[in-house]
């Protein structure tokens, strides 16, 4: 196994097109363990921890561009505001050790259906900022992004630069099952978003299906619930059978599978919870704010 270590990002993009099976390394909290356990032998590995503008964030008017290895700590401290999922999601990250190396790119490049991050940037609606030596750089939408297990739609002389998420306009959450409070890989994962502006919401699941889904017929009935009961306007309270409808169509967006972390029912029956759960959270948290600003004016 020969190691690839760049200075810059244009020497990345060169080595990476020379040999496209390179596997990326940054924080290596993947990469590492699936070498250690002999379950991966690269022919190549391309060490970025060089390149200084992986780590380097940016906050704009309406949205935040975040190197691929600005690590969850970092999201943690400087972008709950601007990113309140994503820093939800970047708690439940293992150990404080994994969190100080892994970022959201290593995430994205392995594109394990377990990994934390899926859900929140799904909610959000993000786009991975992509590039290689000969075409230049493209944005996958997130939704795109996942194509199997394990697999993305990177093209083999690409690299994850930067994923860009719109700051939230409304509140946040992130719930994550697991078989105790660190160091866990998700037994099942949710994400939600509630998103004022387009009066829509948006959610993510992770571990419960072959890629992290969206429960896209599940959005679509809570918008049209919203929207016919004035919810957005009048700020009063979810209906419980509103909760629970949007709660089931939540567990049949899930298509899992038993595996020693848990069963596939009681997958598909912890995101339903965990549906419930977060949406009474984030729009409690939206009523607090409706509140305050019909007092304001």
């Amino acid at each position: 196994m020969d190691f690839l270590r760049p200075a810059s990002w244009e020497e990345a993009l060169a080595a990476k097109a020379e040999h496209p099976t390179a596997v990326p390394i940054a924080g290596g909290t993947d990469v590492m363990v699936e070498i250690n356990f002999d379950h991966r032998r690269p022919e190549y590995l391309l060490d970025l921890n060089r390149i200084g503008d992986l780590y380097e964030w940016e906050v704009g008017e309406e949205s935040v561009r975040l190197g691929a290895s600005v690590p969850y700590t970092r999201i943690m401290e400087h972008l709950r505001a601007e990113l309140p999922g994503l820093a939800l999601a970047s708690h439940t990250v293992a150990s404080p050790q994994i969190r100080n190396r892994g970022g959201v790119g290593g995430n994205l490049g392995t594109a394990s259906p377990a990994g934390d991050a899926h859900p929140a940037l799904l909610a959000a609606g993000a786009e991975v900022e992509v590039e290689s030596a000969a075409r230049g750089t493209r944005l996958i939408p997130i939704d795109d992004f996942y194509t199997g297990v394990k697999r993305n739609a990177l093209q083999p002389d690409e690299l994850i630069r930067a994923v860009h998420v719109k700051k939230a306009d409304g509140p946040q959450q992130y719930s994550k099952v697991g078989t105790r409070n660190a160091m866990v890989i998700a037994v099942c994962a949710f994400g939600l978003a509630l998103h004022p502006e387009t009066r829509t919401v948006r959610t993510g699941i992770g571990s419960a299906a072959p890629t992290p889904v969206r429960a896209k017929a599940a959005e679509e009935f809570l918008n049209a619930a919203l929207q016919e009961g004035g919810f957005w306007d009048n700020g009063k309270v979810i209906t419980p059978s509103v909760a629970k409808q949007f709660a089931q169509l939540c567990s049949a967006a899930c298509n899992p599978i038993d595996d020693v972390r848990g069963t596939a029912s009681y997958r598909r029956h912890a995101v339903g919870v965990m549906a419930r759960r977060t949406l009474t959270w984030t729009w409690e948290s939206y009523r607090g704010n409706h509140r305050t600003t019909e007092g304001a004016a």
